[in-house]
């Protein structure tokens, strides 16, 4: 999820503050379609549909966590969707029309990811440190879990499953302060055994496994970096690092997608595009929007890519309104690559 300027959500009292900030950046147009090679070649995604306007009541639209059901659905959450309006989304992107999933008069949903253990979808309330279950339609709603973490409540911002559907969560606490007081946190399938494994971190925010399943892509949006934490194969941390140092000026690192061939797509907040890595570091690609559409849109704020294919959907908001936004992946989605 991104940072938005520190501002109290009007209509919203159940929700604490977002605090989130940001601008845009500028890179090197080139022409439709790819350029050269490396951090020279634009990707340019294409216009899919708008799925929602600004809300009154908060002021803003943020999309966030799209995932793909199995019945090749989209499943997209509105951060600052106030009581009554969706919260959770199922687009159908052949018809281009969407539907009410979930609403309700609590919760703040940065992120959305299908389990591979009993096939519900997980949600991260932000504001309430809380992950919430429901079924695939919608019902059977479930808080799968609540309360604190070494003592202290999350903010929990995305997450990522491992094959057994074992969670792990980005915590941002200290986004408003940019304090590195933010964690890594999993948490057993069966809602038990939460621990940290690893802190002082600077607002982590995307999170995901790569294509191994051996570490965990984590990056930390104060800084502007993505950590690697190698994981000991029993689900604890064994070592942590810089992997790699985004240049994103005064654009931030937000949500994060990983693709078969272990490539890293790093969702920019401050302007609506991009960066993609190799697992080396590497920089692939700038995929961004067209510049007639990117004066009213902010972020991209994450990506999913069709488990099996490489059509990438990316969710773009800004003061336009929040859209969907498709382009073609550097390889096929994988779990990695679809939700978080």
């Amino acid at each position: 999820m991104q940072r938005l300027p520190i501002r109290s959500l009007t209509g919203l009292a159940a929700i604490a503050l977002l605090v989130l900030t940001g601008c845009g950046t500028q890179t090197r147009p080139g022409p439709q379609g790819t350029s050269a090679a490396g951090a020279d070649r634009t990707i340019r995604a294409q216009h899919v549909m708008q799925l929602t306007k600004v809300h009154p009541e908060t002021g803003m639209t943020l999309l966030e966590g799209p995932t793909f059901d199995a019945d090749g659905k989209l499943l997209v959450v509105d951060v600052t969707a106030p009581a009554g309006e969706p919260k959770l989304l199922r687009v159908d992107l052949r018809r281009k029309t969407s539907r009410q999933v979930h609403t309700d008069d609590r919760g703040a949903y940065t992120s959305a990811q299908f389990s591979p253990h009993d096939g519900r979808v997980y949600l991260t309330d932000f504001s309430h440190g809380d992950i919430v279950s429901l079924a695939p339609d919608g019902s059977d709603v479930r808080t799968f879990f609540s309360g604190e973490v070494d003592g202290a409540r999350m903010n929990p911002d995305d997450l990522a499953f491992d094959r057994d559907g074992n969670l792990y969560i980005s915590d941002s606490r200290g986004m408003s302060e940019g304090a590195a007081t933010g964690r890594v946190v999993r948490i057993d399938r069966d809602g038990g055994g939460a621990v940290v494994l690893a802190d002082g971190m600077a607002a982590p925010n995307g999170i995901s496994f790569d294509s191994e399943y051996r570490g965990l892509w984590v990056s930390e949006l104060v800084e502007n970096r993505v950590s690697y934490l190698l994981l000991d194969g029993k689900g604890r941390a064994a070592s942590r690092h810089t992997g790699i140092r985004v240049n994103g000026g005064v654009a931030q690192t937000d949500s994060i997608a990983v693709d078969a061939d272990g490539n890293l797509y790093q969702a920019l907040h401050g302007r609506p595009a991009m960066a993609v890595y190799d697992r080396n570091g590497r920089r692939l690609a700038t995929v961004e929007v067209p510049a007639r559409a990117a004066e009213g849109l902010q972020s991209a704020t994450n990506v999913a890519i069709v488990p099996g294919g490489t059509r990438a959907y990316m969710t773009v908001s800004g003061p336009d309104g929040g859209f969907l936004y498709s382009f073609e992946a550097l390889a096929e989605g994988v779990r990695q690559s679809n939700g978080g």
